[in-house]
């Protein structure tokens, strides 16, 4: 009489399909693991380009701030970011009206390095399209300051309700900017042309975010 072969596993042998389960799993778990990082990466960069965007208004209106108490001490507009970051003379004192770390612009910052606000002045085409993105936001009412220092320089602005009545709706120029030069300016914009998260005013694009103290 035959005996039929001994098909018991060995201790061996089960130690090493176990291992080759074990193995199995793991590389389930990792391809597991990498399609939910690469799910996550783009809400990821959408959150972080959000925060760098926060940050960008913050500092914008920082130095929308400091323009406006620059003429509150020197009656008039300041030339320069420079002269912005130095502060306003005040009999034989200067007084800070600006941050260090506002004078920078985030969305063009890199590697440490200051990004350049852009210099918006009174005929610059980007603040005719941002007011009339403005005028859109607030249903065709341009707020006007109520600043009496600032009053008396709005007529060097373009008027609100000539700029409205043209139905004029276009995106935020974006040419090369090149460096901004030296001269009278009202409010700063930031160099960098790419849509946004967030709509500011309205606006969807970073070029066409003005700050200014003006238009409030």
């Amino acid at each position: 009489m035959v005996k039929s072969p001994n098909t018991r596993h060995t201790p061996g042998a089960r130690a090493g399909r176990e291992r080759g389960l074990a193995l199995v799993a793991l590389l389930a778990l990792m391809t597991i693991l990498m399609i939910a990082a690469m799910a996550a990466a783009p809400s990821l960069r959408h959150q972080a380009k959000r925060q760098r965007e926060l940050e960008t208004i913050a500092r914008g209106e920082e130095v929308a701030d400091a323009i406006r108490a620059f003429v509150h001490y020197t009656n008039r507009l300041p030339t320069s970011m420079d002269e912005l970051k130095e502060g306003a003379p005040f009999g034989t004192k200067k007084i800070q009206v600006l941050r260090a770390s506002a004078a920078c612009d985030p969305l063009t910052s890199r590697d440490g390095e200051c990004g350049e606000w852009r210099l918006i002045k009174a005929t610059d085409p980007a603040l005719v399209t941002f007011v009339v993105s403005l005028g859109k936001f607030a249903n065709g009412r341009v707020p006007a300051t109520n600043d009496p220092r600032l009053q008396a320089l709005a007529n060097q602005l373009p008027r609100p309700t000539a700029i409205l009545d043209t139905g004029t709706s276009r995106d935020a120029p974006c040419d090369d900017f090149g460096s901004s030069s030296s001269g009278p300016f009202i409010g700063v914009a930031s160099r960098s042309c790419a849509d946004s998260v967030i709509a500011y005013y309205g606006i969807e694009q970073h070029a066409g975010w003005v700050f200014t103290p003006f238009y409030r």
